[in-house]
This record gives C-alpha cells, structure tokens and sequence, in this order.
C-alpha cells in the first residue's frame, strides 16, 4: 500500500469533518466513540536470519501460557509475526498479547518470566530485544483464530501544537468508519488505533493498525481509502497542520493470532 495513502486520506479528514458539522444528522457518519481501554504487550526481536526458522518452536513454548489467559480472560488476544520488510536495525520477529487492564497484561507477563520453558536459544540469540506497551481506545475484531495474515501498521507523530484531541477526531470521524466497513464485509480481521501507554518514545505518535487475511484485503483498503476520496474530493492541509510527516513510517507484518 502507497506509503502516503493514509496521509493523504487523512489530509481531508479535517475539513471533511467541518463539512459534517454543517450536514444533517441522517447524513453524516454513524457515531463512533471511545471504547474502554485496551493494552497490549509488543515484544519485538532481532533474530540473525540463521535462526529465523527456530522461532516458530519458541513460539509454541509460550502458547500455553497464553491460550490459559486467554480462556479465563485475562486477555482477549494474542499472536507473533514476521516482518515483510526488512531494516537494519530493526524487529524481525514479535510477540504480542492484548488485556482490557494493564494488571491483566502484566500478570501474562509475570508468568513469563517465572517460567524457564519459555526461554529458548533462538531468543537468547537476538541482537536486539525491546518492549512497548500501547493503549487503545479505537479497535474492533472478529473472534476466532489467523495463521499467516498480514497487517499493516503506519505511524504518525501529531505537531506539538496540534489539539487534544486531535487523535479522537481523526479516528471518530474517518478511520473508524472506513476499518468498520472493511471488517463488516470480511476485508479484515481486526483493527485497532494505538498510542504508547508506558511512554519509551516521545509522547504524540499514533498507530493505525489492520490484519487481512490475504494480501489482497491490503488492495481492497486501498481500493476502499481511494473511493472515499473520490466520493468526498476535499482539500487543503488539514492533516499537514497535525501531523510531522517526518514521524511518519510503515510496516508489513505476517503472523499468527487469535482473539477471544
């Protein structure tokens, strides 16, 4: 997907909202607002490309940790990947759990680190280990279980000066709504919009996050953001007066995962 897509889209989102200020209610877009909080645990590895086939063993060494959590609801998700595009210096591999409390994610965490059956050679042999906690209030999913499904991650750092609620706004009034549809017809399977709960980077970057189950629900996102804006040909520089596009990069993952 065109790296700019999303900014782009989200270029027009600012003045599209002035527009649907001015709209009748039965023509503007069905309410979306904030959901209870939801945390997850991203723990993201540098493997040399020699032991990228041992991961999946250390993979499995964990699942039971986190099939148990899931079960009695400590979590309500969990998965690892395998980035697409590779970078120096950068995650290989990752790990992941989501909580609806960040007791409940630590807790998983805890069980981790108490159990030696989860360390294994492949992940002692990382030339980069770290950790982020992230925090959503936009996200939505489809229960059940993926193998190799691909998601794609762009982030996007808000101007110092950008309001509040800058991130609300953007996510009420054009994300969500797209990424419901999408997930309605079976385009995707989850998505989630994330910003760091325990704060390692600089506050104000922001995440868009979704998973489909083939490559060719990433075409039809695109083919659905165009259409969109073709629909509402809107311009002006909205999003560039948030948004630092310098803060901006993308990702493309393949995973496994499983929600409750």
């Amino acid at each position: 997907m065109n790296k700019r897509l999303w900014s782009v889209y989200a270029c027009l989102c600012g003045l599209m909202i002035s527009a649907l200020c001015t709209l009748p209610s039965r023509a503007q877009t069905p309410e979306v607002n904030r959901k209870p909080p939801m945390f997850t645990y991203l723990a993201d590895w540098q493997i040399p490309r020699a032991n990228w086939p041992d991961m999946d063993k250390a993979n499995s060494a964990g699942n039971a940790i986190l099939e148990k959590a899931l079960a009695d609801g400590t979590i309500v998700g969990y998965g690892d990947d395998e980035n697409l595009v590779h970078q120096p210096d950068a995650e290989t591999h990752d790990n992941w759990w989501s909580a609806m409390s960040l007791g409940g994610l630590i807790k998983v965490l805890d069980q981790f680190l108490a159990s030696p059956g989860t360390t294994s050679p492949v992940l002692a042999s990382a030339t980069g280990h770290w950790d982020n906690i992230f925090i959503s209030r936009y996200y939505n999913w489809h229960s059940g279980s993926y193998k190799s499904g691909y998601t794609h991650i762009s982030a996007y750092k808000m101007r110092p000066d950008a309001a509040g609620d800058a991130i609300d706004t953007l996510s009420q009034n054009m994300v969500v709504p797209l990424l419901e549809k999408m997930l309605a017809d079976g385009t995707i399977l989850e998505y989630e919009i994330d910003t760091q709960a325990i704060h390692t980077q600089e506050p104000g970057t922001f995440w868009i996050a979704y998973t489909a189950a083939k490559p060719e629900g990433l075409d039809k996102v695109q083919t659905a953001i165009l259409d969109t804006l073709q629909a509402h040909p809107l311009s002006g520089p909205a999003f560039d007066s948030m948004t630092d596009y310098g803060g901006h990069r993308d990702e493309l993952i393949q995973g496994d995962g499983t929600y409750k």
